[in-house]
């Protein structure tokens, strides 16, 4: 039987998290899939999809985690994954785009509806404050794909949006992007 999971991990942050639990999938011969690791204060999430060729279930899943010295107080979820853990066409990232300025509300909405403007998808997004000499910061960091007929209104979109919300935005495209 094959399973495919959603493995979820919160707990406070701390060195070698990320080598104990994917060292205990490994151990139980899960495979991993999308994986997602990320500090949130001085909290971490860690999110995978993952795959068993075994009969695995998810209460003894959750157990092997919830044994490690490293997530005595972790919350664990361990759910089935409904999709396919073969990513879409649309998932491949063509730009890194870069996104820094003064903090205030709306900012991440007002510039990821640029994205649904261009069709493009928005494949990571990391954001942060960020405190620099004093001064609020925000930082914005988004991995997309972008339609290669609109990569460039797409870019010039979110670049004046940036601008109007007096942020600095500053692009990449990725190599074998052909647009």
């Amino acid at each position: 039987m094959h399973n495919v999971y959603l493995v979820s991990v919160l707990s406070s942050d701390k060195t070698g998290l990320v080598s104990a639990i994917s060292g205990c999938l490994f151990d139980l011969g899960i495979n991993l899939g999308s994986t997602s690791f990320t500090v949130l204060g001085s909290g971490a999430k860690f999110t995978a999809v993952c795959e068993s060729a075994s009969d695995m279930p998810k209460a003894g899943l959750e157990e092997a985690l919830a044994s490690l010295p490293e997530l005595s107080e972790a919350e664990i979820q361990v759910v089935d994954f409904e999709f396919s853990p073969k990513p879409a066409a649309n998932t491949e990232i063509t730009h890194r785009i870069t996104i820094q300025g003064g903090d205030h509300p709306g900012l991440v909405a007002r510039l990821t509806e640029v994205f649904m403007e261009f069709d493009a998808n928005i494949v990571r997004l990391n954001a942060e404050p960020l405190s620099n000499d004093g001064k609020e910061q925000y930082l914005i960091r988004i991995a997309a794909w972008l339609p290669p007929s609109r990569e460039h209104a797409c870019l010039a979109s979110i670049s004046n949006t940036a601008s109007s919300l007096q942020m600095q935005c500053s692009y990449i495209r990725l190599p074998g992007d052909p647009g």
